[in-house]
């Protein structure tokens, strides 16, 4: 530092030049730590994408693997559609009740209304024809007169083996149905006077085969049945039935 007189006589204190200015150290970021993340993200991003690639390629294969065992067997299995037939009906009870008849414009009586109670039992006959074993759902069926439904049985599900016969039955027990005019009056003339009452029986069956662990899409089979009743004798003195448009 040297102090040098101005033209006032003052002196002047003078710096040294590597005294005058302070350094200011600024810490620049190194250009290759961003590439080093974007780097890291590109690698875990493309990890990831290969590690989904190689999974849906792994369920790819292993449906296609199900599938193809699937086809194996049914092709080896080749099944065939069960047969459910109904193979007796047993009346256990009819009664028929009118209601006082009226006359209408001088015609003949009729009643106003009529009740229907019956009980009748129904046994089943199930058919397994195939290598594999059966899965029945549950089963129903509703008793008709006329269109008019009077009561419905139900079948509890069941497996049947293979190459096997099993029978199985339902009970449908109608209370004092209800039927007004036009029906009531046919129920009156068919029991009284031909002893004959008509009625129709209609299902459906589930049925599944299973094979290993696998079980195959739903089969529906139909019943479709007519029977008439004596209610003198109380029994039945008809009966056909009719499975997928076949009468048997």
């Amino acid at each position: 530092m040297t102090s040098r007189a101005n033209v006032n006589g003052e002196h002047a204190i003078r710096t040294p030049p590597n005294h005058q200015h302070h350094h200011h150290h600024h810490h620049q970021p190194h250009p290759h730590s961003h590439y080093q993340s974007g780097g890291s993200y590109s690698s875990s991003s493309a990890s990831f994408k290969g590690c989904c690639c190689c999974l849906f390629l792994l369920l790819s294969f292993l449906a296609l693997l199900v599938l193809a065992v699937v086809l194996i067997v049914v092709l080896a299995v080749k099944p065939k559609k069960p047969q459910f037939d109904l193979e007796q009906v047993g009346v256990q009870y009819m009664g028929i009740t009118a209601s006082p008849s009226t006359t209408v414009d001088g015609g003949p009586p009729s009643p106003t209304s009529a009740s229907l109670s019956l009980n009748i039992k129904m046994l089943f006959t199930a058919v397994n024809p195939n290598k594999v074993g059966i899965k029945y759902g549950e089963s129903r069926f509703t008793v008709m007169y006329r269109g008019i439904p009077l009561g419905k049985g139900v079948v509890p599900g069941f497996y049947q083996p293979a190459h096997s016969v099993r029978q199985v039955e339902t009970t449908i027990a109608v209370d004092r149905a209800n039927l007004l005019q036009a029906d009531a009056a046919d129920l009156i003339k068919d029991a009284s006077l031909n002893d004959r009452v008509e009625l129709r029986i209609l299902g459906e069956v589930g049925a599944k085969i299973r094979v290993l662990d696998f079980t195959s899409p739903g089969v529906q089979v139909s019943v479709d049945c007519a029977i008439v009743i004596s209610p003198r004798k109380q029994s039945l003195t008809y009966k056909q039935c009719g499975f997928d448009g076949l009468s048997v």
